[in-house]
């Protein structure tokens, strides 16, 4: 299933596909149909689920448990709801990779890591429009804007707050807003971030990790030690062989 093709929600992917709006402290239902050949592990950011419906119906309540990811397997259906009670974008995809990364994800070698210093320049000489590609993955594609053939799909080409989204086909963001009027599903933009409460990176010195000062020790150290330098003789059974016993 990792040829060529493209994975799709009601044949609508990432990033051209609507949001899941939905009201802070709503409760959720979300009723998921398998109609593809393959299994979906279908998982959300953010918040915890339960399973309480399948395609043969509701499940008992003693049977449910909460989930981050729910696997769908070919012909089935999952009802899937949980409290809407964290504020933010949330995403909700599928967690096969290929799934999410379908027209930049087929065929490729995983070339993470490898050194590409000074290959480019010599294959070049050779093929002047040649492109080192995969060094940090496929993310870098998001960045590129390159013209795509006729028979595909602007693939991993969402732009978020923070820049590219690297992701495509099933994929799509569950925004949870406080202000959202009930019934109103339009979409309320990116959520904005209360001052102090985004990562960003650290320039400065870094202290030792405290690993560093704990490593080379042992957990149980013998209670005697031999001296250091210990002369090992054998001694020979008598007559110079075995019983043969």
């Amino acid at each position: 299933m990792l040829d060529f093709n493209l994975w799709s929600w009601n044949s609508r992917i990432f990033p051209g596909i609507d949001p899941l709006v939905v009201r802070r402290m709503d409760k959720v239902r979300l009723r998921i149909g398998n109609l593809t050949m393959t299994n979906h592990p279908i998982h959300l950011h953010g918040h915890e689920f339960l399973i309480t419906g399948t395609d043969g119906g509701p499940t008992p309540k003693s049977t449910r448990q909460y989930e981050v990811t729910a696997d769908i397997a070919v012909g089935q259906m999952r009802q899937l709801e949980f409290l809407a009670d964290e504020e933010g974008d949330w995403a909700f995809h599928c967690h096969k990779s290929h799934h999410t990364m379908n027209a930049m994800g087929h065929n490729v070698p995983t070339m993470i890591g490898v050194d590409h210093s000074g290959l480019a320049g010599r294959i070049t000489q050779l093929i002047p429009d040649y492109m080192v590609m995969g060094e940090r993955g496929m993310k870098d594609m998001t960045e590129m804007e390159m013209p795509l053939p006729d028979n595909t799909a602007a693939m991993m080409t969402g732009t978020g707050p923070f820049g590219a989204v690297g992701m495509g086909g099933m994929f799509s963001v569950v925004k949870v807003r406080s202000g959202q009027k009930r019934g109103d599903y339009s979409d309320p933009g990116w959520y904005e971030h209360r001052p102090g409460s985004v990562a960003y990176e650290f320039t400065g010195a870094l202290p030792d990790p405290a690993r560093f000062r704990a490593e080379g020790g042992v957990s149980m150290p013998p209670q005697q030690r031999p001296a250091k330098d210990v002369e090992v003789r054998a001694r020979k059974p008598a007559g110079g062989g075995h019983s043969g016993h």
